[in-house]
């Protein structure tokens, strides 16, 4: 959770919300990581999480990260589960709940939906209040700033 949060911080230095994300190999090894970057790209699909799939695929050869752990600062959104779901990562890892946009636990619970055709191990609250507290200060920074 640490290196994700390094990641979250390098996107707090470009403007972006703070979320970072890593992937591990099933061994442990990092392969991929990155950060939140919808606003620099103009990407609305440019979360954490979604770009750190794409990294970890293209260093693995492939779309499936059998036997890969997902580690996030913040619970995945639709997307973003979505997206893990299709790759068949085996275990995501996050820090804060997010209680308007999560769904791994706080709105929904897609990675241990019984109707859908994977299943991922979710383990919740990692290094919890770090990661809430530099979202938090994040958003009261950016409320200062509003006129």
């Amino acid at each position: 959770m640490e290196k994700a949060l390094k990641e979250g911080l390098k996107g707090l230095e470009k403007g972006e919300v703070p979320i970072g994300a890593v992937i591990t190999a099933p061994e442990g090894k990092i392969i991929a990581r990155d950060y939140n970057q919808p606003i620099s790209m103009k990407d609305p699909t440019a979360h954490a999480e979604i770009l750190t799939l794409r990294k970890a695929g293209s260093f693995l050869g492939n779309y499936r990260l059998l036997g890969c752990t997902l580690v996030v600062t913040i619970e995945p959104c639709p997307m973003c589960i979505g997206a893990a779901l299709n790759a068949r990562i085996s275990r995501i890892i996050f820090g804060a709940f997010d209680p308007k946009a999560g769904a791994v636990g706080s709105i929904y619970n897609l990675a241990e939906d019984d109707r859908l055709n994977h299943r991922i191990e979710v383990i919740s609250g990692i290094m919890e209040k770090e990661c809430a507290d530099l979202l938090r200060s994040f958003f009261r920074a950016c409320r200062r700033k509003q006129p």
